[in-house]
């Protein structure tokens, strides 16, 4: 992160303000009158002033507040409130003789009590509220109630507010600048922000992050009571993840997505490509934990397989998990799917056949898989192809599903038709030289001809 600063607007107005009207002249703590010869010169001067600084403004309203002179260069700059439709207001002065405009928010302007710019139009009475519309956007399940500018950076790229969510994390928000909700901005949890940045979080602190966190965990489809937490980063698409470690000795990689939805929460043992991986708990012997169970559980489920390497699909099976099983005990894996209820039973689909049930095996290297293909065609009264290859066709609408496999002579393979699983079943082989109406017909090298 670039150095933030602080204070500019206070540092702009130690030079000589000249007053439009009587609107600075105030010195108590209330709302001045808007003088209307102030907005008849603001609204004139508005579109210029809108295109000199390049701010993104849906033009709603404008004032002109007077003039500053540096007493250094004796240069003067006019000095503009405008209101934006649905956007943060600004401060704009814009040189009289040419040069780069200074521009604040509203909210940069409210925070800053020794500024002598204030927005005071009526559009701009509640400055957080120009932030709805940027929240709205990168973070619709964040109820904003309360929000605070926090600087911009040096090289004038970007602008730090933070934002407090009713029952929510709070955020940390760089936006660009000058500030546009038509442009991406990055959405930091306070939690992920440490005491000691210039970017912390003052609105929302630390118990309120931890509540959301253990109520966050509630809604997980694993159960776990919070032991412990941490950050671990955001992507490109505005996701989160965080790391929990759970009472019982477990722990997840957990992905929050930029709506506030959750993903299917990733068990540590397997969560190593994810930010370095857990650090709040033993992988190692979260591993070997893990592989006994899933040993127990498909032995149990009647595919007996000592478990040597697993990995879950990232996929949201509503009460089950679906995990890749590879075995020391035999050459081939499955894909299981096995639920939370013990009194349902699991599934297992072996890798010759789990890719007509949505999933790819990457363990089981493929020789190791087709003797099971083999056997079906032996099923089917097809006793002369020892298969060497398979390639899944496709399902029809009665979800029969299709693959296509060749023989280790190179004679004509065949196109297998299977009945809806689990289990699935072979109900017929079909020769390459008839299969011309399925789906285009034999397309692996060696049957392509027939």
């Amino acid at each position: 992160m670039r150095p933030i600063v602080f204070g500019l607007i206070a540092a702009l107005m130690a030079a000589t303000m000249l007053p439009a009207a009587t609107a600075l002249a105030a010195t108590k703590p209330v709302t001045p009158a808007v003088d209307p010869d102030s907005i008849k010169k603001g609204m004139a001067a508005a579109p210029g002033v809108i295109t000199q600084s390049g701010v993104d403004c849906n033009l709603a309203n404008a004032r002109l507040l007077g003039k500053s002179v540096d007493p250094k260069t004796k240069a003067s700059s006019s000095y503009y409130e405008l209101a934006c439709t649905n956007q943060e207001g600004f401060i704009v002065a814009t040189p009289d003789k040419g040069g780069d405009a200074q521009i604040f928010t509203c909210l940069e302007a409210m925070n800053n009590p020794t500024s002598g710019a204030k927005c005071i139009l009526p559009q701009n009475a509640d400055p957080k509220q120009g932030l709805a519309a940027l929240v709205a956007k990168n973070k619709p399940s964040c109820q904003m109630t309360n929000a605070r500018a926090i600087g911009q950076t040096t090289d004038r790229t970007a602008t730090v507010f933070e934002v407090a969510c009713q029952g929510g994390p709070g955020y940390s928000v760089q936006t660009s600048f000058p500030v546009t909700v038509s442009k991406p901005a990055i959405f930091q949890p306070c939690f992920a922000v440490a005491a000691t940045s210039a970017l912390k979080c003052t609105l929302t602190d630390d118990a309120t992050s931890a509540a959301y966190i253990s109520a966050l965990i509630g809604k997980m489809d694993k159960p776990c009571t919070l032991k412990d937490r941490r950050y671990v980063g955001a992507t490109s698409e505005g996701s989160n993840f965080f790391e929990v470690a759970c009472q019982d000795g477990k722990g997840y990689m957990v992905e929050q997505a930029a709506n506030g939805d959750l993903k299917p929460a990733i068990d540590c043992a397997v969560a190593d490509n994810i930010g370095g991986g857990c650090t709040l708990t033993n992988a190692r012997a979260a591993q070997t934990a893990q592989a006994g169970l899933y040993t127990r559980l498909a032995h149990t489920g009647g595919f007996p397989c000592d478990v040597s390497q697993y990995a879950p699909f990232n996929v949201n099976v509503p009460g089950h998990e679906v995990v890749e099983l590879a075995c020391s005990n035999r050459p081939d894996g499955a894909v299981a799917i096995f639920p939370a209820s013990a009194s349902e039973k699991a599934v297992f689909y072996d890798c010759a056949h789990s890719e007509m049930a949505g999933y790819r095996c990457s363990f089981t290297k493929p020789d190791a898989a087709m003797p099971a293909l083999t056997a079906d065609l032996n099923k089917l009264g097809k006793t002369s192809c020892v298969v060497s290859g398979s390639r899944f066709v496709g399902k029809a609408a009665d979800n029969t599903s299709y693959l296509e496999v060749s023989c280790s002579d190179g004679n004509p393979g065949f196109v297998i038709s299977y009945s809806p699983g689990p289990p699935l079943a072979p109900k017929e082989a079909t020769g390459c030289a008839f299969a011309k109406g399925i789906a285009g017909g034999c397309q692996m090298a060696g049957n392509e001809k027939h």
